[in-house]
């Protein structure tokens, strides 16, 4: 335990914020302070003229009330707090635009804006009046209580296919691009039945007849989350300067959306959220940490990931390293 409270302290002081560094209050909004930037913004053309904006859902501070989505310097749209996601349109072809998003609480003050993110839009196709081909057969499974996963078979167009909209029941509830074929629904809740279907877009807007509909139902209660749990999880230990430093390195869960936080447990108890300050890694990430100057000190590491929809994923398999003297 003294070693656990040695590294939340040497990590709060100098590296990033940790647990010991979190939001504090009811959260209700009304004390005066302002919600964080939005983290993992993302933006994927939908088609010529529309783009697909999402978001990590807030998980601390106050409650917001609304998100604000930005083109440029102009606000284009405002959804509800619950929402983490938005389709912007009426945008030009070929054109390149920056979109951030801010939050506001229920106060009515608006926190800071998010990081830019670009993308451009396609040219649109002259003339072009025939939709996508029908997505091949649906398939997917549980991912535990609050996540499916899904997959489908690739849609045809003379003019190529830019995107897939994902429905539940009768809502869009996500997009992916058009070289996608997969997609990972969090959020959802657990012992419930979902029905989900995917339809095709291409460039002008053109949408595809429905895919034939998939129906899963979530596992109950809680799980351990292990298909949202971090994988390839390795660590080793380093000495420099006197001292010893863990190693750690993992490939991000799958999710729809970027996975920013991060909490790492030592000996099975919380040490410290690790948020990163730059674009999050999607493939394997890594990160070292100090542990201290005693020599021979075994630790029992393991790591779990924010996900986009603000809830914790699995924990990652747990490692035992060694500060060998």
């Amino acid at each position: 335990m003294r070693r656990v409270a040695r590294y939340v302290t040497s990590v709060c002081g100098a590296l990033l914020l940790t647990v010991s560094c979190a939001w504090s209050g009811d959260g209700s909004g009304t004390d005066g302070r302002l919600p964080p930037a939005p983290a993992g913004v993302t933006a994927a053309a939908g088609s010529a003229t529309s783009v697909h904006v999402m978001w990590n859902r807030a998980p601390d501070g106050p409650e917001v009330s609304a998100y604000e989505v930005y083109r440029g310097t102009v606000k284009v749209k405002e959804v509800p707090g619950s929402d983490h996601m938005v389709d912007v349109v009426g945008l030009t072809p070929s054109t390149p635009y920056v979109f951030t998003v801010r939050a506001r609480n229920t106060a009515g003050r608006a926190g800071p804006l998010s990081a830019g993110v670009r993308t451009t839009t396609p040219a649109a196709s002259a003339a072009d009046t025939t939709a996508p081909t029908r997505p091949g057969r649906t398939r997917g499974r549980p991912a535990g209580s609050r996540s499916v996963q899904l997959s489908w078979g690739a849609s045809t167009d003379e003019q190529g296919v830019v995107s897939y909209d994902i429905h539940q029941g009768g809502s869009r509830i996500h997009t992916v691009g058009g070289e996608r074929t997969t997609a990972v629904v969090t959020g959802l809740r657990p012992g419930t039945r979902y029905t989900f279907t995917v339809r095709a877009r291409d460039a002008a807007d053109n949408v595809s007849p429905t895919g034939d509909p998939v129906r899963l139902t979530t596992a109950p209660g809680t799980d351990d989350g292990r298909a949202t749990a971090p994988t390839g999880f390795r660590t080793t230990a380093h000495r420099a300067d006197g001292a010893y430093y863990l190693d750690l390195s993992w490939i991000p869960p799958r999710a729809d959306g970027l996975v920013t936080e991060y909490e790492i447990q030592l000996d099975g108890r919380p040490a410290t959220s690790l948020v990163w300050g730059g674009p999050a890694p999607r493939e394997r990430a890594s990160y070292s940490f100090y542990a201290g100057r005693d020599a021979g000190i075994a630790y029992r590491v393991r790591i779990r990931a924010r996900l986009p929809d603000g809830t914790w994923g699995g924990f990652s398999a747990e490692r035992t390293v060694v500060t060998a003297p």
